[in-house]
């Protein structure tokens, strides 16, 4: 039958808000590019095709969802907590002093955490480790990284990638959260992005774009990896910074704006849900 849609767009909703309020409780910036990612972890973990199960989060066969673009944590730590990996109270420690729960992702804190992240540039390679590692010991588990635009601008991606089109490696999945931002300006005023999903085939990947807020769009894209091509797999999701909040959409201000109480509640108020 597949997922209720419905239910994943009120799940997208939920996380929107408990980013929000994580951003103005922790004082902590990088809230507009937890809002760009939320729709894709969404996809991911409630789209019914990921291999993992929150009662056996280590799971030697389970998918591994790598978050490379650690700076946007809020996104998955509430996307965890909602799916059950961790009780949901915990978010209200987010970069508390002596909490687990560290502003980037740090190793062994929560069940469902993959790997370390925040220095951009390592979740690609990482993840390559890793499904070369199940190719070797014959596990047929795939492995998600989620990049930002921004952290392409790393040669380390672009070395990932082209060892991982030279070993065919069908079960490893890159997706690009392409905001089109970057922190300090327009990514492609930074540097020369575009034609990105003509670049990962140049590197020997099977690469689709799709709208990065469309679930059942994303939902039907990663659900058929591999895609029978014999190659790894791009995805570059054109998504909109600060997505889901009209006042913070497409605005790069708020990579570094911590929300006020008022602007809480506007955010509250638009997406229809408070946890506090």
């Amino acid at each position: 039958m597949g997922p209720d849609f419905r239910k994943l767009d009120q799940l997208s909703r939920s996380i929107r808000v408990r980013a929000v309020e994580m951003s103005y409780q922790a004082r902590t910036p990088h809230l507009a590019s937890a809002l760009s990612c939320i729709d894709i972890l969404v996809a991911l973990y409630a789209g019914e095709f990921l291999r993992v199960d929150p009662q056996t989060p280590q799971a030697q066969e389970r998918d591994r969802v790598i978050f490379s673009k650690g700076h946007a944590a809020p996104a998955l730590y509430a996307t965890l907590a909602e799916s059950g990996f961790f009780d949901q109270e915990l978010l209200n420690s987010y970069n508390q002093n002596g909490a687990i729960l560290a502003e980037q992702p740090s190793p062994g804190s929560v069940p469902g955490l993959e790997l370390a992240t925040g220095s951009l540039g390592h979740g690609l390679s990482v993840g390559l480790g890793m499904a070369l590692a199940g190719r070797i010991q014959e596990r047929f588990y795939r492995v998600y990284a989620l990049l930002s635009d921004g952290e392409c601008n790393e040669g380390s991606v672009w070395e990932a990638a082209m060892l991982a089109g030279a070993q065919k490696l069908g079960n490893l999945v890159a997706i690009v959260d392409f905001n089109k931002w970057q922190a300090t300006g327009r990514s492609k005023e930074v540097m020369a992005l575009e034609p990105l999903k003509a670049k990962w085939e140049s590197f020997g990947w099977s690469a689709y774009e799709v709208d990065g807020h469309d679930l059942p769009a994303l939902v039907d894209l990663l659900r058929n990896v591999p895609d029978g091509s014999g190659k790894p797999v791009a995805v570059v999701a054109h998504t909109v910074k600060g997505k889901g909040v009209t006042f913070m959409e497409d605005d790069n201000n708020w990579h570094y704006r911590i929300p006020t109480y008022e602007e809480v509640l506007l955010a509250q108020s638009e997406l229809g849900v408070s946890h506090i």
